[in-house]
């Protein structure tokens, strides 16, 4: 085969895997509505203190407990502070938390399952079990365990999460390439004289993101609304910072004073929803079934 026909061969696939994609997001305008809310959070999180018409720390108890106004968009809080700046700040605690724990999990917990995978046998088995130790723990249950023990602060926070959350990337990544070790591009690789290192990270690892990726979109607005359950609880950022689980938790001691725990709550569940809109898209464009489903 020449490489002129290769070329052509490599085109041809990469417009189908566009058209195939176009046509996924067509069918599925939530993903298109999910990246738009991410897109903006991300927007607020950067310019909040250029948006925000107060500082979130600012008191001013006079003004405690008032509601929704032309001077406070959304209220204000049992310490007079404008809970609409507060949400907006409180976007540059929520989103890099959760990108952090998803990121750093990710990481430790692919690398992991990926040696698992490939060595097989005897560090299988010990890696494997270790890994399940963790996972027989309910998630929010063992992040309050670890975080009561760290210690009640932001980092300890994220630190918990990420001891709870690599495992299920470990199993992920550990069926993947246990999978595709056994295809016969690895064997041809191993023929030629390739460390293991040089096909595990070059030939299989290549071959199994997609689905990491997609666990990864998934996980983000979990690990977000796991964040903020922490928070919630007292296990999080300290009581004064404008991190919107906190701001919930103080808000359900005024229930009456509606503004103080909807706004902060909606600001979850917006961003929550919209990484499983993007994780549900991503999934439909890699999954290998929905090609030539085209009409």
């Amino acid at each position: 085969m020449t490489s002129s026909t290769i070329s052509l061969t490599r085109e041809s696939a990469q417009r189908e895997q566009r058209s195939r994609t176009w046509f996924i997001l067509k069918r599925n305008p939530l993903v298109l509505i999910g990246a738009a809310v991410v897109i903006i959070w991300v927007l607020v999180a950067i310019f909040a203190p250029m948006i925000a018409p107060f500082a979130p720390l600012v008191q001013n108890v006079s003004e405690r407990l008032q509601g929704p106004s032309s001077v406070h968009l959304w209220g204000t809080d049992e310490l007079g502070r404008d809970v609409y700046s507060r949400v907006l700040y409180g976007a540059r605690i929520t989103i890099p938390a959760g990108v952090a724990v998803i990121i750093i999990g990710s990481i430790i917990g692919s690398a992991v399952g990926a040696v698992a995978g490939y060595l097989g046998g005897v560090s299988d088995e010990i890696i494997m079990r270790v890994t399940e130790l963790f996972m027989a723990f309910p998630t929010i249950i063992l992040a309050m365990a670890i975080t009561a023990a760290l210690g009640a602060d932001i980092r300890n926070a994220i630190i918990a999460l990420v001891i709870v959350w690599w495992p299920s990337y470990a199993r992920l990544m550990r069926s993947l390439v246990m999978e595709v070790k056994h295809h016969d591009y690895v064997d041809a690789a191993r023929c030629i004289g390739a460390s293991d290192p040089y096909i595990l990270v070059r030939s299989i690892l290549p071959n199994c993101f997609a689905p990491a990726i997609v666990l990864t979109t998934l996980d983000i607005g979990n690990a977000i609304l796991t964040f903020a359950g922490l928070s919630f609880l007292g296990l999080g950022p300290e009581p004064t910072s404008p991190e919107w689980g906190r701001m919930v938790a103080i808000g359900i001691d005024f229930f009456d004073q509606w503004w103080m725990w909807l706004f902060p709550g909606l600001a979850i569940a917006s961003l929550v929803m919209a990484f499983n809109f993007i994780g549900d898209g991503l999934r439909d464009i890699s999954d290998p079934r929905l090609r030539g489903t085209k009409s």
